[in-house]
């Protein structure tokens, strides 16, 4: 567990980056009190932060304005350093009165200085740049991790990363930029992150929506405003070594979700002998089912192809009968980020028949045999081999072509195609596709997100509206890795990685492989006899 608070919300910050941590030397050791450092970019205060009381005293008094808009700080020996605009600065710990180091003729983000190294971040060109210390000449250029913001932080041989566009922690080897790990963040936009001992804190800095009072207003009374929203928040990063991948597992929740089916028809009819299944969540190695319970009615459990399954038996049907019945369930949930390297994978076996036979078919529409959508398959990977890099392309394909919007239903792929928007469920279609005709094996994920918005009320209820579909691709000797359908199309390149072998926290995966729901006998479908309610609350960080 933390030192502090695993999150702290420091009060009067406008706009927070940058994280140094300080501790104030006694000549008791448990007497040591340790302080947050940060920047508010918004009024150019340098803060001091008390990670108990939460309180903020500024430290620059006179040279706020010299510190606005600073994005990056720094803090070696008695010498702040800052990065604002494409500056370089620093200044010492009395009078903060900044002094020009160098310009960059681009932008500059984030900072982390060793004893003989500055190294800065530009988002702008995708770099990271060490200088020298003492001569101001470049030592050596590096490629960034990510296609965001991002700030840096150093601890002995390892400089550590935190990108806003990718949600994302990275740690690299501070000499030749390697990626050694990295772990989703639990929240968007991370502007810092440093070390206090050996915890490892990142700070969120982003405006929220919320509902504005209007008193005088009698016509609009509410309206919905923005407002700051600034925290520092401790990051677990635990790397894990499986069979045959690594990953690392960040911040995660134990979450209560129901899935509640009403039988509401508006064409009231007799069914008999009815049977209605749903699939569990599933076991993975970021999501942890420790209870389910039956909510209305008794189930059966089956197990399909390896997943656990409810089988409600509601019998014989009148038309017009009130029934409610579904399942509650208690789950773990961790956000996941797998490490695998595109020359790991340069030789892979071939596909085994059994696995052609199941994923590299035209099992759900895909229009496969379209040639639309088979010129599209070849154009989208050219002449790659590699299974990483034509994942990659796909992905990257699919992106330039389609916007996302929902949509009343799912369309075949080629007419989403064409139409250039598509829902997730219709990403997924043309996804799974172009996969499938360039010989790799994918299959639908899903099926729900917990609210996350709302991240931090514990034990309310959260309701969810709509339903969630990804993928995962198979690669043989590997195994299944997962892949956003649209959440990392950002309308223009680089698109982030973040999710690409990588899922947050707060997607519920239900039933790999299989249908999620079904129902015998047909030919009745499931929107035509029911609604459905979905309902989360978060109960605990773990």
């Amino acid at each position: 567990m933390p030192s502090f608070p695993s999150t702290i919300y420091p009060i009067g910050a406008y706009n927070l980056h940058g994280l140094v941590w300080q501790t104030e030397a006694s000549s008791e050791p448990e007497h040591y009190k340790s302080y947050a450092l940060c920047i508010d970019a918004y009024q150019g205060h340098l803060l001091k932060i008390d990670p108990q009381s939460e309180g903020a005293t500024v430290l620059n008094h006179y040279t706020a304005l010299q510190f606005r808009d600073a994005t990056g700080l720094a803090i070696a020996g008695e010498t702040v350093w800052v990065t604002k605009d494409n500056g370089i600065y620093y200044c010492d710990l009395v009078d903060f009165d900044l002094q020009p180091f160098m310009e960059l003729p681009n932008r500059i983000d984030g900072i982390a200085v060793s004893e003989g190294g500055v190294y800065v971040s530009s988002s702008e060109v995708g770099k990271i740049f060490v200088f020298g210390r003492a001569t101001r000449t470049l030592l050596r250029v590096m490629e960034a991790p990510g296609a965001g913001f991002e700030a840096l932080t150093l601890v002995g041989e390892d400089l550590w990363v935190s990108d806003r566009t990718e949600e994302t922690v990275y740690r690299l080897n501070a000499k030749t930029g390697e990626i050694m790990q990295r772990g989703l963040t639990p929240f968007p936009n991370p502007t810092g992150l440093g070390f206090l001992g050996e915890e490892l804190y990142v700070v969120y800095a982003s405006d929220e929506k919320y509902i504005r009072e209007n008193p005088n207003d009698l016509d609009q009374p509410f309206s919905v405003a923005d407002r700051e929203r600034n925290f520092i928040h401790f990051l677990k990063f635990d790397q894990h070594q499986s069979d045959k991948l690594r990953y690392t597992l960040t911040n995660g929740y134990k979450v209560e979700m129901v899935y509640l089916e009403e039988l509401s028809s508006e064409e009231p009819t007799s069914i008999y002998n009815l049977n209605w299944r749903v699939a569990y969540p599933t076991d993975t190695d970021r999501q942890k089912l420790l209870a389910i319970e039956p909510i209305g009615i008794p189930f059966e459990e089956e197990i399909v192809d390896g997943q656990r399954v409810a089988v409600f038996k509601l019998g014989n049907l009148k038309p017009e009968e009130a029934r409610m019945f579904g399942w509650k369930a208690t789950l773990e949930m961790r956000s996941i980020k797998y490490e695998l390297n595109e020359n790991e994978v340069e030789f892979v076996p071939e596909l085994s028949p059994e696995m052609q036979k199941l994923y590299l078919v035209d099992d759900d529409g895909l229009s496969m045999d379209n040639p639309i959508i088979q010129a599209a398959a070849r154009e989208a990977v050219g002449d790659e081999t590699n299974i990483l890099r034509k994942m990659r392309l796909i992905r990257d394909y699919v992106y330039d072509k389609l916007s996302y919007r929902v949509t009343p239903y799912i369309a075949a792929p080629e007419e989403v195609l064409v139409r250039g928007t598509g829902s997730c469920g219709e990403y997924v279609g043309l996804l799974l596709a172009l996969t499938r005709l360039n010989g790799i094996a994918c299959r639908t994920v899903g099926r729900y997100k917990c609210p996350h918005d709302e991240e931090f009320m514990m034990n309310v209820p959260l309701h969810q509206y709509y339903n969630h579909v990804w993928i995962e691709f198979y690669i043989p000797s590997v195994g299944w890795l997962p892949m956003e359908s649209n959440p990392d199309d950002t309308g223009y390149r680089p698109y982030p990685t973040r999710w690409f072998m990588g899922l947050p926290w707060y997607h519920v995966e239900i039933g790999k492989g299989i249908f999620f729901e079904t129902i015998q006998p047909q030919p009745y479908s499931i929107g035509e006899l029911s609604l459905n309610h979905v309902r989360f609350k978060i109960l605990e960080e773990i």
